[in-house]
């Protein structure tokens, strides 16, 4: 049995600038952490670029407790072109509205919710009702897939989660009840994940981690990236396995253990993040 964590999804963004205003300001989320790096990820973790690059964790709380974004910009890459494999973040909240509104952001309401988009083209939607305390506003992410059945069944059999609900057109599955929901939702076109292409992430305890290699070995299925070490300067090791589904979305599972220690809420990150951006050589401000 996979006993898993979800923990954040990944957008590469082509101006910090733009888009710490739109998370921190329109969203209403905090800097939790930044990392600066200064070559590739073995994992590919920013994507096939072996550069300078950067990590910044964003979110309405802890990643021990909420389900967060990670927002990896690569110097000197200023946009990148989007697919129809993302479908967009759910969150509920009536600040976020009502700060869109004071700002002049640009929404468009869409039945019960109002949509807002990101300044790369990534989509949240957005229910105008207030989350209990305790409860994290980021309710769904959604991905787009072409076969539901196939989906459905890599995602509820092979890794084992478990399945709220199910229409012609739609899944949604969970690790844990009352938590994150991954939606599954299919559109008639070939599925173009083009070069803006993101990855979710998932937490499991390290001895758990060979059990999906063998796993996924046994079914035939993608591993992108075999069992790696990775490392942060100055901050933990984890490990990582990268699947890819059969419609290509990436799947990272890091052990729990190393990830814990990595992400630590580090308070000077907002501060980090606002210096680097301002001394960037590539981008206006």
């Amino acid at each position: 049995m996979i006993s898993a964590r979800a923990l954040h999804y990944v957008f590469k963004i082509g101006n910090r600038a733009k888009n710490a205003h739109f998370f921190r300001d329109i969203l209403g989320m905090q800097v939790l952490r930044h990392e600066e790096f200064t070559q590739g990820c073995d994992a590919a973790c920013n994507g096939p670029y072996d550069n300078r690059w950067s990590k910044t964790m964003v979110g309405y709380g802890p990643e021990s407790t909420h389900f967060v974004i990670e927002l990896t910009y690569n110097y000197g890459v200023k946009e990148y072109t989007m697919g129809n494999d993302f479908g967009g973040i759910t969150i509920k909240s009536a600040e976020v509205v009502e700060r869109a509104t004071k700002s002049s952001y640009p929404m468009v309401k869409e039945n019960d919710r109002f949509v807002l988009v990101s300044p790369d083209g990534y989509k949240f939607f957005v229910i105008n009702e207030k989350h209990k305390p305790t409860e994290d506003p980021v309710r769904k992410v959604t991905l787009n897939i072409t076969d539901l059945e196939r989906s459905v069944k890599y995602w509820h059999k092979t890794l084992e989660m478990k399945q709220l609900a199910k229409s012609d057109k739609s899944a949604q599955l969970t690790y844990k009840d009352n938590g994150f929901v991954l939606e599954l939702s299919k559109i008639e076109e070939p599925l173009d994940r083009a070069k803006a292409y993101g990855r979710i992430a998932f937490a499991v305890p390290f001895d758990v981690q060979p059990k999906i290699d063998e796993v996924i070995k046994a079914s035939n299925g993608t591993i992108l990236t075999q069992l790696i070490s990775l490392d942060t300067p100055g901050k933990a090791t984890v490990r990582v396995i990268i699947l890819a589904d059969p419609d290509g979305h990436e799947i990272c599972f890091v052990d729990e253990e190393g990830f814990t220690q990595l992400s630590q809420v580090d308070p000077e990150s907002n501060g980090q993040l606002d210096k680097y951006i301002k001394k960037d050589p590539f981008q206006d401000q």
